[in-house]
């Protein structure tokens, strides 16, 4: 019975540049000099790293712990000595650093102990976290941690499991290679997650154009007797391969942005990853290697499995790349991003190291203004406006870009790729998204140093209120203290009799220590005698009498004294 197909909205249909690559079956890549493994392979947090410079490592090692549940571990893709844990340049069209782990293989190529799991007798949970452990992520591009997406949801079983076997974007073969050689293992991946999900039925979407991969992967589920499992050709076009898309084709479900798949029933994964949970379920594996393909300015395109931390120099050489070759782009010529440097290494991300050239990718025709065609929204598959998009983004307008969705896009590059006027729009639209995050950033970060300036200044009012209470309860103790009528001795309750005396108030207390410190002070000072005075004149010492005996009057009656009449004045100089 044939199955109703839908259609998305847009989409185009370039070059496909696939046959070159696939005159030739997938090879091995020689050991290189040196790995360079990114601990950060993934969405999520970073790995934390377990092994330090001068460890020895065997094949399959764990050399990255997950760094909560939004994090995948990284292995060790051979055996040897761990020569450095550095930053290293990343494979990003930014040129950035990333935590690495440099190993330097001993050529022996030996595997250390794998852990091993029955996943016809574990539990789903079980499964998901083994996954974890193993890496295992998906490899369509997106690289998102496959134990998270391989949840049924809320119903707890899934309608229908898609497996992504599309491969739309131009020169990238490794999908439809993998499916024409290993299609039985990429099957028993298929049913191990069928049977997490509990899913009623499995489609695996594969383009027309593979008709060698169609044939192999229909004579696989034949072979295997399993019920439930249908391979099917959809029409040729990109982004055929996007997830929403394949979904919308296969299903005619349409998920909003901001919902899951899951909500609907559905979701997809990429026949790579089906592949990888196979080597991980089976035979205890983790994930350290994937098909990558090597096309463009090359002689000889092929396919190759690529350890991951492979130079991609190392790897291109194998494909012999033309003398004028100016470039290396993780990707397909759509969505792919220009490499900083020919060493950096293979990842899980990197479906294809496209070599590119002058002649084979000229320098864009410069950009003219937009004459609001339209053509751009007629081929955009999200159903978007990006030329509303594009005015807001040039003028930093970001929040009326948002407005026009501006999330929603997939950065396929089909508005692009159409656009009569040479306008880079996806760059424009990751500006723009570039600029939203590092606000968000931004804000948070003040948000966060602002709570903290409030609860110090909370802590610290709390802290001087505790004080200030417990001052005043000292206080009370001790008035309360003081206000108490004191007991009698036992040695005065047997020799006197009668009733005990009553307790000086705290102010007559107080006041009998003003009194005997005054005293006291009075005493010191009529003990200190005027100095100076032993050679005075009987007139002087009359005098100086006389001004003690009023201090002392003025101390007693708390009045000053009338001071006595002024002597009349002697003239210096009698004889004057």
């Amino acid at each position: 019975m044939l199955r109703k197909l839908f259609k998305f909205h847009g989409g185009v249909k370039p070059e496909t540049n696939k046959s070159s690559s696939t005159a030739q079956p997938i090879a091995s890549v020689p050991l290189p000099d040196r790995l360079v493994i990114p601990l950060h392979q993934s969405v999520g947090g970073h790995p934390r790293p377990l092994v330090k410079p001068g460890d020895k490592v065997f094949k399959g090692q764990r050399i990255g712990g997950a760094d909560g549940n939004l994090s995948s571990a990284v292995h060790a893709s051979t055996s040897g000595i761990v020569r450095d844990v550095a930053p290293a340049v990343m494979p990003h069209t930014s040129g950035l650093t990333t935590l690495s782990v440099i190993v330097e293989p001993d050529g022996e190529d030996r595997w250390g102990e794998l852990e091993r799991i029955n996943f016809r007798a574990a539990t789903p949970d079980e499964l998901r976290d083994y996954l974890r452990d193993a890496g295992v992520v998906g490899l369509g591009g997106a690289v998102f941690p496959s134990h998270l997406k391989l949840k049924p949801g809320a119903g707890g079983r899934l309608k229908t499991l898609i497996i992504n076997g599309a491969e739309c974007e131009p020169y990238i073969t490794c999908d439809d290679m993998l499916m024409r050689e290993r299609p039985v293992n990429m099957l028993k991946g298929i049913i191990a997650m069928r049977h997490m999900l509990q899913a009623e039925e499995v489609l695996i979407g594969i383009e027309d154009n593979k008709p060698e991969a169609i044939a192999a992967v229909r004579g696989a589920i034949t072979a295997s007797g399993e019920s439930g499992i249908e391979a099917i050709a959809i029409p040729t076009c990109y982004p055929a391969g996007g997830a929403k898309q394949l979904i919308r084709v296969l299903t005619g479900i349409e998920v909003p942005h901001g919902q899951r798949s899951t909500d609907y029933g559905v979701q997809c994964f990429n026949v790579g990853t089906a592949y990888s949970i196979h080597e991980a379920l089976e035979f205890g594996r983790p994930l350290i290697s994937r098909v990558v393909t090597v096309a463009g300015n090359v002689d000889s395109p092929r396919n190759y499995e690529v350890l991951l931390g492979t130079p991609m120099d190392h790897v291109v050489r194998l494909a012999v790349p033309r003398p004028d070759t100016d470039r290396y782009i993780m990707g397909g010529p759509m969505m792919g991003t220009r490499m900083p440097s020919f060493e950096v290494p293979v990842v899980k991300a990197a479906n294809c190291i496209l070599v590119g050239s002058p002649s084979l990718f000229p320098p864009p025709p410069p950009e003219m203004p937009c004459i609001r065609c339209g053509e751009c929204a007629k081929a955009c598959p999200a159903d978007l406006a990006p030329f509303e998009m594009y005015w807001f983004s040039r003028s930093k307008n970001f929040g009326k870009a948002q407005e026009y969705h501006l999330f929603d896009c997939i950065e396929c590059g089909c508005c692009s790729y159409v656009c009569p006027s040479h306008i880079p729009l996806v760059d424009y639209f990751r500006f723009s998204k570039g600029e939203i995050w590092a606000r968000e950033r931004e804000k948070e970060a003040a948000d966060t140093a602002r709570e903290r300036f409030e609860f110090k200044n909370l802590r610290q009012e709390r802290e001087k209120q505790e004080k200030a209470e417990k001052l005043a309860a000292k206080a009370s103790a001790t008035r309360e203290k003081l206000a108490t009528p004191g007991a009698t001795t036992p040695a005065a309750s047997k020799t006197e009799e009668g009733p005990t005396p009553a307790r000086p108030s705290a102010d007559d207390a107080k006041r009998a220590l003003i009194e005997a410190a005054m005293e006291k002070a009075r005493q010191q000072k009529a003990q200190v005698l005027p100095k100076n005075t032993e050679v005075s004149s009987p007139e002087i010492q009359a005098e100086m009498a006389a001004i003690d005996a009023r201090r002392a009057t003025t101390g007693a009656t708390g009045a000053q004294a009338p001071a006595p009449p002024a002597e009349p004045s002697q003239p210096s100089n009698p004889q004057a």
